[in-house]
């Protein structure tokens, strides 16, 4: 798709917005200095009850498209709306209070090129350098050699035990349209793990070593911070099983389709 330049449009960032009025500025402000000019930062507002479409309207950047929903539907479904209002042929998706470190967009495109599905590692924004592990590890880390191992991923993904976060990830436009979208209608939580199954089970997987993302930790943030209860855990981890089917059966009919 092109933008109003009438040139394609390469990168669209998908963020979903919630309350975020505090930190959100701060975040549009450090991936904006990493587009193109025909480039965009796709926002859509959950229903924010605080400042938070304030805060984004007094931003002046026509690579800015923000979109209000008429009903709050949470996390997922907004990532969900965002992916598919993007225009770019590679899509970066990112929370709304974390800081962009320089490189990310060059080094998430670079990775796009080639693979369907990307994920990055992260640090902590004026903490430590690692994202501590759920199993009591200092550091909860992907590694680039790993992008391989597919059926280890997926294992690793089962059993809680991948440091896969939406706002480190990417995902190529065509790969929305070859299983990776619709996302799952049970799906509540954990869209970055269902990003990243596919890029395991049915496409191309990339880790990269480089931490480009430093993500913000605080009382409210939007996206769950991992490890969760024992049940929700479970729970999920029954329903990702079942995603492992629907994206095997979607890949069958699209080969059909052929």
């Amino acid at each position: 798709m092109t933008t109003n330049s009438g040139r394609p449009t390469r990168v669209s960032v998908c963020m979903a917005a919630y309350n975020g009025e505090k930190f959100i500025a701060e975040q549009i402000a450090s991936i904006l200095d990493q587009l193109g000019e025909d480039d965009e930062i796709v926002v859509i507002d959950d229903r924010s009850t605080d400042g938070t479409l304030e805060a984004l309207r007094a931003l002046d950047d026509p690579r800015l498209r923000v979109i209000e929903q008429e009903t709050n539907r949470g996390y997922v479904r907004t990532f969900e709306r965002a992916l598919g209002e993007a225009r770019g042929t590679y899509l970066l998706l990112s929370d709304q209070d974390d800081i962009w470190l320089p490189g990310h967009v060059d080094d998430m495109v670079a990775a796009l090129a080639t693979h369907n599905v990307v994920a990055s590692n992260l640090t902590t924004l004026d903490g430590p350098d690692a994202i501590p592990g759920p199993y009591g590890q200092r550091d909860w880390h992907l590694s680039s050699a790993g992008s391989r191992r597919r059926v280890r991923n997926t294992v690793g993904i089962l059993a809680g035990a991948m440091p896969y976060y939406g706002c480190a990830m990417g995902i190529r436009r065509e790969a929305l349209g070859r299983g990776a979208s619709p996302f799952p209608r049970w799906l509540d939580e954990s869209h970055d793990l269902w990003l990243a199954l596919y890029g395991n089970v049915v496409g191309r997987m990339a880790h990269l070593d480089a931490r480009t993302v430093a993500r913000r930790f605080h009382e409210s943030n939007q996206t769950p911070t991992r490890p969760r209860g024992v049940v929700p855990v479970l729970r999920s981890r029954l329903m990702l099983v079942g995603n492992i089917g629907l994206l095997l059966a979607r890949r069958v009919r699209r080969g059909a389709r052929r």
